[in-house]
């Protein structure tokens, strides 16, 4: 079968593909045929020598925008990547040219519908910053207000729905036809991929998410996050506060001595802990480069393009793995992740709780310079793809989100402890979930349902009184319906009796053959030849009745 590609489609199949080839290590995909098909069924095994790390990172670069978002994507699932591609991936950049500030006026007066110079009192026309999605350039509003506007790239968005075209075909193309494809399911990670990107590619929900975590984070008054500019942003226009500050790992030694480190680490600790755990709404990509030291030493977090959001049962879960985790419980550890995950058809779940086990009991025993949570977590999603359990994006976005953390934290404070946070900070985030669970809406509904039970109960009562009273009531188990197997029993001890009747017929037809009789047929003895007719007469029809019958079972609606 012959997927139809457009000539830019086409090519980025054929980029793909060779990367495939160049990093792949046992399924890879080749393209081949006419120059606007590409041939699904083309996949083969083979071994392929691993390529290099850091080359795949710059090839990704090379590739452009949708590609670079890939790899930081996933940079973020280790347990589909080794270890020196994730450190490789997680350190792309967007090595791409700003473009013009003739194009930013113009996407300012069409999204603004004003010009710069009557929407703003200063524009800087060199931008801060520049990127594959977009750019980002200092600027002062009529009231003095300092804001950051980001501007979208022109005609990003099109140039990554064909990238996604052409990844939709090979993702498809791999689940379909290769091991590798059915246990990690790629159209799952693309499926995630695209929902992110998309996102990421509407201002209006990065602002969005700019103002929910800022009032999330608001019992941290260390921790500040920068808000919108409501009446200048857009679907590709986003202003904000701007922050005036400094990387956290660009800091100097001196800067380091007016900061109270360990309180800040902690804080952003804590912070991110009651983002995953509690509010279930994280900022997912908390990198260094997204972490600023403000000038009245206090955290910022910038760029809230890439969010993740977790369900309440799974925030219970994740808690309950950090804990374990935190206080060594390898085989809890194990059993949490396994209810978390999905386990596949060859799991193996000996082997993935020993595994378990004894690295988390490893992990427990270390060092407190060696103890990095994140990476325990890292390490249990890997475990579980290597026996068999698909794990949760949710479950792999939080190990990278606490394995930045664990190193933004010992950059604020060398004698960070993640571990101790974690213990120490459990209680209030389960008094927190509880008075959550008790919010007036859960009390309400509760109520409601109490309600409904009072109301029903006396006639639900009265009804089953009189069915005991009337002896009328009846306890029915779905289990093996007697009356339809005692049906079939009954069809199957009378086609053994016919059979044994024919059988008679037959042998008692071949004995009278040989008694002379003054009737014949056809010069034989009359009665054993109609013993004969009777005997493949009543065969035929018991062969007929049996065909029909169970032909009409077969399409017949189970009771």
């Amino acid at each position: 079968m012959a997927i139809s590609l457009s000539p830019e489609k086409l090519k980025r199949y054929k980029d793909i593909a060779m990367l495939l080839v160049k990093y792949g290590s046992k399924n890879i995909v080749k393209t081949s045929g006419t120059e606007d098909t590409v041939l699904e069924e083309e996949i083969v095994s083979g071994d392929v020598k691993k390529g290099d790390p850091e080359q795949l990172a710059r090839d990704l670069e090379e590739l452009g925008p949708t590609f670079i978002k890939l790899g930081q994507l996933l940079s973020t699932r280790p347990d589909f990547l080794p270890q020196p591609y994730l450190d490789a991936l997680s350190r792309l950049q967007d090595n791409v040219k700003p473009f013009s500030f003739e194009e930013v006026e113009q996407i300012l007066q069409d999204e603004l519908g004003v010009r710069i110079s009557k929407g703003f009192m200063e524009f800087n026309p060199e931008p801060m910053a520049a990127a594959s999605l977009g750019q980002v350039h200092k600027a002062k509003l009529r009231d003095g207000r300092s804001v950051a506007v980001k501007i979208q790239r022109p005609g990003i968005r099109e140039t990554i729905l064909n990238d996604l075209g052409a990844l939709n075909d090979i993702a498809d193309t791999l689940d379909r036809h290769t091991d590798t494809g059915r246990r990690y399911s790629f159209q799952n990670i693309l499926g995630e991929f695209k929902k992110a990107l998309l996102q990421e590619l509407d201002y209006r929900q990065e602002s969005q998410n700019l103002i929910k975590l800022g009032n999330n984070l608001q019992r941290y008054p260390d921790i500040i996050v920068p808000q919108p500019v409501d009446d200048y942003s857009t679907s590709k226009v986003l202003t904000m506060d701007y922050v005036r500050g400094t990387k956290v790992t660009s800091l100097s030694p001196l800067a380091y001595l007016d900061l109270d480190g360990k309180k800040l680490a902690r804080e952003l600790f804590e912070a991110y802990l009651d983002q995953v755990l509690i509010d279930g709404f994280f900022h997912a990509d908390p990198h260094p480069g997204n972490v600023f030291i403000t000038d009245d030493h206090k955290v910022a977090l910038i760029d809230l393009g890439m969010v993740a959001r977790v369900d309440p049962e799974v925030r219970e879960s994740l808690l309950k793995l950090l804990l374990y985790v935190s206080d060594g419980r390898g085989k809890d550890a194990a059993e949490i992740s396994k209810s978390l995950g999905t386990p596949l058809h060859d799991f193996n779940e000996e082997k993935f709780t020993q595994e378990v086990t004894e690295f988390v009991a490893r992990s427990h025993d270390a060092t407190l310079e060696q103890i990095k949570v994140g990476r325990v977590v890292v390490e249990l999603t890997r475990i579980a793809a290597n026996n068999g359990v698909r794990t949760p994006s949710e479950l792999t976005m939080l190990g990278k989100t606490l394995l930045n953390l664990d190193q933004i934290g010992r950059t604020l404070d060398p004698e960070f402890n993640p571990n101790e946070v974690i213990r120490e900070h459990a209680d209030t985030i389960l008094r927190r979930h509880f008075f959550r669970k008790a919010s007036p809406g859960n009390i309400f509904s509760s109520l409601l349902e109490v309600n409904e039970l009072v109301q029903k109960f006396p006639s639900r009562l009265n009804s089953l009184m009189d069915a005991l009273a009337n002896n009328r009531f009846q306890l029915k188990i779905d289990a093996i319906d007697d009356l339809r197997l005692m049906e079939n029993l009954q069809k199957i001890a009378n086609r053994i009796a016919m059979g044994i009747v024919l059988g008679a017929l037959i042998i008692g037809a071949a004995l009278m053959m040989r008694v002379n009789s003054s009737f014949t047929i056809l010069g034989y003895p009359g009665l054993a030849i109609v013993m004969f007719l009777a005997a493949a007469a009543f065969g035929f029809l018991l062969v007929i009745n049996i065909f029909m019958r169970d032909e009409w079972g077969k399409r017949k609606p189970p009771r």
